[in-house]
C-alpha cells in the first residue's frame, strides 16, 4: 500500500486569529462584558480582509466565547470558554504535529527502501557481469545435520550426474581440499565448492536439502 506525504497544512488566518483573540481573552487582557472591536477594525488590526475577520468572529461566538451584533461590536461573553478553546487547540496542534513527523518518518523509510532495491539491482547486475567474466568462479554451500546425503561420497550419491555440478575444493576443518576426487565424503561442517553448467545453485540445493 502507498503512503503519500503531503505537506502540512497551514492553519487558515481566520482560524489562526480566533485563537490569538482567544488567548487575549484567557489571559485576562479583555474582561467579560467588555466590547473589543468591530469588525472592521479588527479586520485592520490584523491586516485581513473583512471576510476573513467576519470568519473568525463566527468561530468565537459559535463557541460562545463572545457575542457579536451589527453596530455593537464584539462583546466578551466567556474568558472560560476562551481557556477550554486555547487548550483544545494546543492538543490538536500537538496531534497534527504527531501526523506530521509520522508522515515525514514513513517517507524517509520509502526512500531508504528505494535506495535498497536500487542497491540490490545494482549488486545482482554486477554479480551476473562479473560471474560472466569469471565462469569458473564456484559457488559454495555447507553441510549440516539436515543434509539427506551426510556422509555419503560424490560418486556413492551420483553428485555430478544429478546436479550437472562438479566439486572443485572441500573446506573441512579450515583445511581446504582442492580436487578432492570423486570419494569424498561429505561430512556436517564442510563447506563444498563447486561450478555448474546452468550458474546456478538452486538444483544443489534441492538435491541435497529437498523440500518437505
Amino acid at each position: 500500500m502507498s503512503i503519500e506525504l503531503k505537506s502540512k497544512t497551514a492553519i487558515p488566518r481566520y482560524q489562526q486569529i480566533a485563537v490569538e483573540v482567544a488567548a487575549r481573552i484567557a489571559n485576562g487582557e479583555y474582561e467579560e462584558g467588555e466590547k473589543i472591536y468591530a469588525r472592521s477594525s479588527l479586520a485592520g488590526q490584523y491586516g485581513v480582509s473583512p471576510e476573513t475577520a467576519r470568519r473568525a468572529i463566527c468561530i468565537l461566538s459559535d463557541l460562545g466565547i463572545v457575542t457579536s451584533e451589527k453596530g455593537n461590536g464584539i462583546i466578551i461573553k466567556s474568558r472560560k470558554k476562551a481557556a477550554e478553546y486555547i487548550q483544545q487547540n494546543g492538543k490538536r496542534q500537538t496531534i497534527d504535529t504527531i501526523k506530521e513527523n509520522l508522515l515525514k518518518s514513513v517517507s524517509r523509510q520509502r526512500k531508504e527502501m528505494d535506495y535498497l532495491n536500487e542497491c540490490m539491482k545494482d549488486l545482482i547486475e554486477a554479480s551476473v557481469h562479473f560471474r560472466s567474466m569469471n565462469p569458473f568462479m564456484p559457488f559454495e554451500i555447507r553441510i549440516t545435520r539436515e543434509c539427506v546425503y551426510l556422509n555419503k561420497t560424490v560418486t556413492e550419491i551420483q553428485f555430478w550426474q544429478r546436479t550437472g555440478a562438479t566439486v572443485i575444493g572441500v573446506s573441512r576443518n579450515d583445511t581446504l581440499i582442492k580436487s578432492p576426487g570423486p570419494y569424498v565424503a561429505l561430512s556436517e561442517n564442510d563447506i563444498i565448492y563447486f561450478v555448474t553448467q546452468d550458474d546456478t545453485l538452486d538444483r544443489v540445493k534441492e538435491f541435497l536439502y529437498p523440500s518437505e
